[in-house]
């Protein structure tokens, strides 16, 4: 990838945007002014830094995305994209554009209440913040939700439908099984144990007919297909995916595994298969898109929701970066993201930003796009903290190249300039190979600790991408501001009580939805 402010990439770009030459000689087109443009968001599941082609320098066969990294090569590389250490406090910064401290920090289930809160007394987004796809059906556009959710499912004002898509299909937990869709998760309703109940809903109720028919993110890519097949062109669309893979269980079907039999580990086996299935729907929605005429006039922004899982029965690999899922070093929050389609200028394409940017930015930016006002009314009244998301689109329209985002509060820890501070014990405090998980991998997947809580620890992520220099003792005037920074933003963290699982929600997916989950409060 070439940098964002190579002159020579610079003077390159100019020649082809006046011959007119693209990707794979294809003719590049600028975007038609004035229009609003669809919008695709790409949402992958524990994704890790090292399990996409175009983050690897040496091209190796077991990673298996040529339409990834075609879509990344036709497109800008964000280089610096940030997410959430796990999984629901990312999706909830997305779908609400609040920085995580100020929406979700938990990974509660679906199923939390805490009945003294109406508000906030639920997992994932408090009731009254209102959601991107509100917005942007406030717009024109017509909203879509396909896979995964976990942002919420207690009442029907936190499903998708109730956070403004006009469509859903997808499941509420963290995971489910990809061919029962069963949740890993037990519930007592009249002293009686269940297990086993179906997570999947389409709009307003259970999807029921599909229990074990298909690999489930092969349902997920006949319900894209659907939407794209028959969106009417000229009405603009939004569609949030948000697929399962590639999140445990590790599961795929077997013709994938075999094509990749050569990988002697089983796990890192069935990971790549499973992103060698995901890249395959990729293709599949790019070529709708460039079908229907719709390519020209689409953004395309895709991200993973946190690094990947380094731990047993992971099966990512974050490398060169340190560590992965749950931690907050790099592995774990710095994250494979660019964005693509028709509507990034030709002069950016194919170029690395360096930029910072965090999930939470993508609703202010799909909100200048849509040509309405970010701020959330709704939430103001009820006292909820206030949208974060600062809007990118002068940077993907390369209107202005210098991000608006300059810090990024972890939990806990900080991200301020070219620094980052870390303020507790962090585990997973190592570093992988190119091929990770191998068969010496330790059980618990790499065993480090790093004791930053009572001396804080202090790296220059910039020159320093790999952390392997701690600077707490050789800048001490760094490591104050820092300090002080991360304090100011610990003063404004939102961390209400979400209360404990629910026993109406498990009566309530026995009695009402046949042995499904769903919403269980008014």
């Amino acid at each position: 990838m070439r940098s964002i402010h190579s002159v020579l990439a610079a003077v390159i770009a100019v020649i082809a945007l006046a011959v007119g030459n693209g990707v794979n000689g294809e003719r590049l087109v600028e975007p038609a002014a004035g229009t609003k443009p669809h919008i695709i968001m790409l949402l992958v599941d524990d994704w890790g830094w090292a399990n996409v082609g175009y983050h690897r320098e040496t091209p190796t066969p077991e990673v298996q995305t040529p339409n990834f990294d075609s879509l990344c090569k036709q497109g800008l590389e964000l280089d610096q994209h940030y997410a959430y250490k796990f999984c629901s406090p990312s999706r909830c910064s997305l779908m609400s554009g609040r920085l995580p401290i100020h929406v979700n920090m938990v990974n509660d289930g679906p199923d939390s209440n805490n009945p003294k809160d109406p508000v906030s007394g639920f997992q994932g987004i408090p009731r009254n913040m209102t959601g991107i796809a509100s917005k942007m059906k406030a717009a024109g556009y017509v909203t879509h939700h396909v896979g995964k959710w976990d942002a919420g499912m207690a009442t029907p004002d936190h499903t998708p439908i109730g956070r403004g898509f006009n469509t859903t299909f997808g499941y509420f937990h963290h995971f489910n099984d990809f061919y029962t869709e069963a949740a890993p998760r037990t519930c007592t309703f009249n002293k009686k144990v269940y297990s086993n109940i179906t997570d999947l809903w389409m709009n307003d109720g259970p999807a029921s007919g599909f229990n074990g028919t298909l690999y489930e993110e092969e349902l997920f890519k006949r319900r894209l297909v659907d939407i794209l097949t028959n969106h009417p062109v000229d009405t603009p669309l939004f569609l949030y995916y948000a697929p399962h893979i590639a999140h445990a269980p590790l599961q795929v079907p077997q013709s994938y595994i075999d094509r990749l039999s050569f990988i002697p580990n089983v796990d890192r086996r069935i990971y790549h298969a499973m992103l060698a299935f995901l890249d395959e729907v990729v293709g599949n929605i790019t070529q709708l898109l460039h079908e229907r005429n719709m390519w020209n006039n689409t953004l395309i922004v895709v991200s993973s929701d946190n690094g990947g899982p380094e731990y047993a029965g992971g099966g990512a690999n974050n490398f060169p970066l340190r560590g992965g899922k749950l931690t907050n070093w790099q592995g774990g929050i710095r994250v494979n993201a660019f964005a693509s389609g028709g509507m990034i200028p030709v002069a950016l394409r194919g170029q690395k930003y360096d930029g910072y940017i965090a999930l939470a930015d993508w609703y202010a930016t799909f909100c200048s796009l849509a040509g309405v006002d970010k701020h959330d009314t709704r939430a103001e009244a009820a006292k909820l903290p206030a949208v974060d998301g600062l809007d990118m689109w002068p940077v993907l329209s390369g209107q202005n190249m210098t991000s608006p985002r300059t810090e990024i509060p972890l939990s806990p820890g900080l991200i301020s300039g070219d620094y980052k501070i870390l303020v507790s014990k962090v585990q997973m405090a190592g570093w992988t190979g190119p091929k990770y998980p191998n068969q010496t991998r330790p059980a618990g997947g790499i065993p480090a600790v790093a004791n930053c809580q009572k001396k804080n620890c202090l790296f220059n992520i910039k020159v320093d991408p790999e952390e392997r220099t701690d600077l707490a003792e050789s800048q001490p005037a760094i490591l104050k501001h820092m300090q002080e920074r991360h304090e100011a933003w610990v003063a404004t963290v939102f961390n209400p009580d979400r209360g404990h699982p629910s026993p109406l929600a498990c009566q309530t997916a026995i009695e009402k939805y046949g042995n499904f989950w769903g919403p269980f409060l008014p």
